[in-house]
């Protein structure tokens, strides 16, 4: 069988699963069965075909697994949010659909990706732009404490989504044309390979801009995503694991100063290590989400079964759609479902990584191994924030969580993975 033919055959189940996601809220909703289900299920398939299509015809050698993968975690996202607000979830079907579109036209204007190396500091420039615009007064828009978003006029969105995608590309263009000089320019001090400042310099001053504005506008999610994709960036670059022990030495300091002199930070970290001393005020959604995730146990509660309001009508776990979702759908789904979310995002991570391995020129390695890096540790911060293995941050759920920026980001992130596949695996 074709790879276009198995990445179609895979599309199936993704929209069998949405059929089985509405059939079954529908049930324990009004305990009737709607064929609604059916036609939901049918409407994704369509728009998932398209997808494939523009595949089949412009990428034929690209990986067959990663849109199939993307279009399972859809359709949690999908059933998950009419799960919880039908409203928000009419919302996410017309994002999925944005989304979809921005991923054509990705395709179709990036065909020869490796473009973006001669803009490379246009681009950061604009990323490091649209990290700054939450706190341009008029438009900038302040949530729990954090500045992510953005409203002009009626329409509001997260740039660091955007963001992430424009600082991998530059990193990525730089470290091709650095790689060698940090490598054969660096000196040991003290056992430790130590790279040559003249080179690292720039780096480190673009990245050094970018944590900063990101503590400016206290996405700590972002910051941390970030700092991670710098650090396998350099060292698929290197090779050098010395530079990873010295980023990693960095960040255990920034961290430290961090927490000890922003409120912000401090007010997280201790939300983190006792929920339950604040539990009336900031600790309240974390302890609940633990709560929520222990009453999921092995297999949950059933699609759409678990509670999510008091009696008073009040939110017993605040942000359900977005920061806590992963709570949600463990409650729902119980701790086979939490997994088998995770284990999807595994598989997006191996096939991207696969990609990185397969490709045969420098800028598209480093591309996508810092394009897939930069959406495991997105996964790894919220998921970590939601269960407590770190603190809570306010960042997405890539493709699940409500949120239209961040699908189309994702899509966009999507498009480039599979344009560097197409290149890699095009026979000579």
């Amino acid at each position: 069988m074709s790879a276009r033919n198995r990445e179609l055959l895979a599309l199936i189940p993704a929209s069998l699963l949405v059929t089985a996601g509405f059939a079954a809220i529908f049930i324990q909703r009004n305990e009737l069965l709607s064929d609604v289900s059916l036609t939901y299920g049918g409407i994704f398939l369509a728009l998932c075909f398209a997808g494939h299509l523009v595949i089949r015809f412009t990428l034929p050698h690209a990986d067959p697994y990663l849109f199939p993968l993307v279009a399972v975690l859809a359709c949690f996202g999908l059933v998950v949010v009419y799960r919880i607000d039908e409203d928000l979830a009419r919302d996410q079907a017309q994002w999925f659909v944005i989304g979809l579109i921005a991923f054509v036209a990705t395709i179709f204007l990036l065909r020869d990706f490796r473009v973006l190396e001669r803009y490379r500091y246009t681009i950061a420039l604009a990323g490091l732009a649209l990290l700054l615009l939450p706190r341009v007064p008029g438009i900038g828009q302040q949530v729990n404490g954090a500045y992510l978003g953005v409203g002009v006029g009626p329409i509001s969105f997260q740039p660091a989504e955007l963001g992430k995608i424009a600082i991998v590309i530059f990193l990525a263009a730089y470290l091709r044309d650095t790689r060698q000089v940090l490598v054969q320019g660096s000196r040991r001090f003290l056992g430790i390979t130590i790279p040559p400042f003249k080179h690292l310099g720039p780096l480190l001053v673009v990245w050094g801009a970018a944590m900063f504005m990101l503590v400016f506008i206290r996405d700590l999610g972002s910051s941390l995503m970030y700092f991670g994709a710098f650090l396998a960036l350099i060292y698929v670059a290197t090779n050098r694991l010395s530079f990873v022990v010295i980023g990693l030495g960095m960040f255990a300091a920034g961290a430290y100063f961090f927490a000890s002199t922003i409120s912000h930070v401090q007010d997280r970290v201790d939300i983190w290590l006792d929920p339950f001393k604040t539990y009336d005020s900031t600790g309240y959604q974390i302890a609940n989400g633990m709560f929520a995730m222990a009453d999921g146990g092995l297999f949950g509660q059933g699609l759409g079964a678990a509670v999510l309001r008091v009696p008073d009508g009040g939110p017993l776990i605040p942000a359900p759609e977005t920061d806590m979702i992963y709570a949600v759908i463990v409650n729902d789904l119980g701790l086979v479902g939490g997994l088998g979310v995770i284990a999807t995002y595994m598989l997006i991570a191996e096939r991207g990584f696969k990609i990185a391995t397969l490709a045969t020129d420098s800028f598209s390695k480093l591309l996508a191994t810092g394009l897939t890096a930069v959406m495991a540790l997105q996964v790894f911060v919220i998921v970590g924030g939601v269960t407590r293995v770190i603190p809570l941050t306010g960042v997405t759920l890539p493709f699940v969580s409500y949120g239209g920026s961040s699908i189309v980001a994702n899509f966009i992130l999507l498009a480039l993975l599979l344009l560097i596949s197409n290149r890699a695996r095009t026979p000579s």
